[in-house]
């Protein structure tokens, strides 16, 4: 079963072929590495691998050469997971891990969640906002906590304490950039540029409202609402050679800020320019090295940032590196760490790990806050979420710090 063991043809979606067969022939399947059944911890681990869509009826692949990349983020999630079993394997770890392919039409979720044994104590999932509603359900019911890996919103969860949202919401995001923002840019103005829509009123509604209750001094912010086809025309009367330009991208659209980044770098750098957006920002980050986009500062929140500087990062990039001709996503280092993290800390609370959930032990490769989600009205707990963001400054294509 293990990654290490399996023989390879060097060809990156042959590779991941050949781990999909060896999962088919697998499924369902449990991975256990303790001896004594007694003291054995269990994980339900739910992960999109579409075995069924990807195989037809007589276990021939459907795709031929071909690799869809629709399977990647489920199989890339289950990788890093597996490295994370394999290191746990070393250990002798007292585990026992059963997975379920979410994408299996032979049996739906309802049907897996009534397989799963009955005293697992921990549910891991990279989940769609359906999935995520019952595995959050079915966890309530069991008093266990789950763990989504994926999500950035609670799709309407409330009134949860075993539900866990890794994935800050829009919301954190905002408040998390304001605290920045009055940290290291509180002098002066902050514009705001924006253009309509849904998203951008909610992401200003969160602004206002955080302005409004923030304990210091509120930031001084100026709305700007922009057209489709604004250019550094209607940028220029808003920069000022002899003062900090400061800007927050208030829209979560890749064209916009893509827009706005590269207008605001004609502008030269006689002006000095810090553009601070929504974590969409890093959808764009494979073009900074670009001309256009050099001059300004860029940067954005991220909840999971690892600068593979590690032993455990060096071995995973090996491994894709040596034997798949390719570089791991960022999937790969997430399914590895929240396996491996959670895992330590079940063994080590067991039945008491919905109330360690923030415990800082056993870091991989980024922190997580895991805290409560109150409802203000009633002030009551919804839901635990990560609140944890790495504020990453890009200039000129290079990382120029991390705070």
């Amino acid at each position: 079963m293990s990654l290490h063991k399996m023989k390879i043809v060097f060809k990156m979606g042959r590779l991941k072929l050949a781990l999909l067969i060896s999962l088919l022939f697998l499924y369902p399947f449990t991975i256990t590495f303790a001896q004594n059944n007694s003291s054995k911890q269990k994980i339900a681990v739910f992960v999109p691998l579409y075995l069924d869509s990807a195989f037809d009826a007589t276990n021939t692949y459907r795709y031929d050469k071909n690799f869809p990349k629709f399977i990647n983020p489920g199989l890339e999630f289950y990788e890093g997971v597996q490295f994370a079993i394999d290191s746990l394997n070393k250990e002798n770890a007292q585990l026992e891990v059963f997975v379920y392919d979410t994408r299996s039409v032979q049996r739906n979720l309802l049907e897996q969640i009534n397989e799963i044994d009955s005293t697992v104590g921990l549910i891991i999932a990279h989940a769609n906002a359906q999935e995520n509603w019952v595995l959050a359900g079915e966890a309530m019911l069991r008093k266990i906590p789950y763990i989504n890996v994926n999500l950035p919103n609670d799709g309407g969860i409330v009134n949860n304490p075993y539900f866990v949202m890794l994935n800050p919401s829009l919301r954190t995001h905002v408040e998390s950039m304001y605290r920045y923002l009055q940290k290291y840019y509180s002098v002066g103005t902050t514009t705001v540029l924006r253009k309509k829509g849904q998203m951008e009123d909610l992401i200003k509604s969160y602004l206002e409202d955080y302005s409004k209750s923030t304990t210091t001094v509120p930031l001084r912010l100026k709305w700007v609402e922009l057209t489709d086809s604004f250019t550094i025309k209607q940028l220029l009367p808003l920069l000022d050679s002899n003062r900090q330009n400061t800007f927050v991208a208030a829209s979560l659209d890749d064209n916009f800020n893509r827009r706005l980044i590269t207008q605001l770098a004609l502008a030269g750098r006689s002006y000095k320019t810090s553009i601070i957006g929504m974590p969409t920002m890093d959808n764009l980050d494979k073009e900074f090295s670009r001309a256009e986009f050099k001059g300004p500062e860029i940067i954005y929140g991220l909840p999971f940032y690892n600068a593979k500087t590690d032993k455990i990062s060096a071995e995973i990039n090996n491994h894709f590196s040596t034997k798949m001709y390719a570089r791991p996503s960022d999937m790969v280092f997430r399914g590895y760490e929240v396996m491996w993290k959670y895992s330590k800390l079940l063994a080590q609370y067991k039945s008491d790990l919905s109330s360690n959930l923030n415990n800082k032990s056993n870091k991989v490769f980024t922190d997580f806050d895991i805290q409560p989600v109150l409802n203000k009205q009633t002030m009551t707990m919804e839901y635990f979420e990560n609140k944890k963001l790495y504020f990453i400054k890009w200039q000129d294509g290079v990382i120029k710090g991390v705070n």
